[in-house]
């Protein structure tokens, strides 16, 4: 007679074994991997079709559009998405822009239904996303962490031109080359950012899904461009002293770290050391409420700013020019 003790798992339902967390991401996994397309980016060369880019995209309208990185399709016209399925469609770009690191392309074959697209904004520091995308060239990944800050600008490089993405999101998720321009969701499967960039370790950032974001997307469907005011100005979000909040009434405001000489933000009479309280008549405490304002309707027109300087209230007027091309 045997003594040796037994080690048979209670048997259990699948669904009852997982655990909350591991629930969630499956479930969003499965929501979002369907619309979640491996872009390839192409050029003709000498040698013929070459490939000239990769990254993710997701599909986003009834009609075969898909969002994906300016960088991922920069230098190219054509490319094929490739979806987690085995189904696939040549694509050729719409529109992109640099600024936001953002591009759509327009597949000519049928493509699966659009993912759903949220905002951004509802998003808070520590609460979970899943990134799904392609890295590696490994169909369908999927990948989860944490908001880990909001807000956030990033210097990225595109051949001998380097510009700041600003207003992106800071995850946790892993991401690697070829996770850029697949989606970041959160736990309801909603697409809250655009995944643009690996910072580092345990860094990767994504392309906000908001209000500024969604008229950045019409822009592109539109005109396949997105035309911009320049003010001319590099700043940063601080908070104000109790004093300035007082007098203001705001608890933020954006110092103005730098302004390109010649630009409007100088023929305005702006300084380096400014506090940037209000454009237009909005208060401003972000990069992002700021470049809200900056669109084509604001080119030429006088833009009232209201700016602390040395404890005294300013108003000064600028007038945008339009921003040239980048990158």
């Amino acid at each position: 007679m045997s003594v040796e003790p037994e080690f048979t798992e209670p048997e259990l339902d699948d669904d009852l074994a997982l655990d909350a967390y591991s629930r969630i991401v499956i479930r969003v996994a499965e929501t979002v991997t369907p619309h979640v397309a491996a872009i390839e980016m192409t050029r003709v060369g000498r040698r013929g079709e070459m490939r000239v880019g990769s990254g993710s995209g997701v599909v986003f309208t009834n009609d075969g559009f898909l969002l994906t990185n300016a960088h991922v399709v920069a230098g190219t016209q054509s490319g094929r998405a490739v979806f987690a399925d085995g189904k696939h469609t040549d694509v050729e770009l719409v529109g992109a822009d640099p600024l936001s690191d953002l591009a759509v392309l327009r597949g000519h074959k049928s493509t699966p239904p659009p993912a759903f697209l949220g905002n951004a904004d509802t998003l808070r520091v520590g609460q979970l996303v899943i990134a799904v995308g392609n890295p590696l060239g490994l169909a369908g990944s999927v990948t989860a962490g944490v908001v880990s800050g909001l807000g956030r600008s990033i210097p990225v490089r595109a051949g001998e031109h380097r510009r700041v993405i600003e207003d992106v999101i800071q995850t946790d998720a892993a991401l690697n080359p070829g996770n850029s321009g697949g989606a970041l969701a959160d736990t309801r499967g909603r697409i809250v950012g655009i995944n643009t960039a690996v910072a580092g370790l345990g860094l990767g950032l994504a392309v906000p899904i908001n209000s500024t974001t969604q008229r950045i997307i019409a822009s592109l469907l539109k005109d396949g461009r997105v035309r911009r005011a320049y003010l001319g100005l590099v700043s940063t979000p601080i908070p104000l002293d109790a004093s300035a909040v007082v007098r203001t009434g705001q608890k933020e405001g954006l110092r103005v770290v730098e302004v390109i000489p010649n630009s409007p933000a100088e023929l305005s009479g702006l300084q380096p050391g400014d506090l940037v309280l209000r454009a237009q008549g909005r208060a401003v405490s972000s990069a992002e409420s700021l470049q809200k304002l900056l669109f084509e309707d604001a080119i030429g027109e006088p833009f009232p700013l209201t700016v602390l300087r040395d404890g005294r209230n300013l108003q000064l007027v600028a007038v945008p020019s339009e921003m040239g091309p980048i990158g």
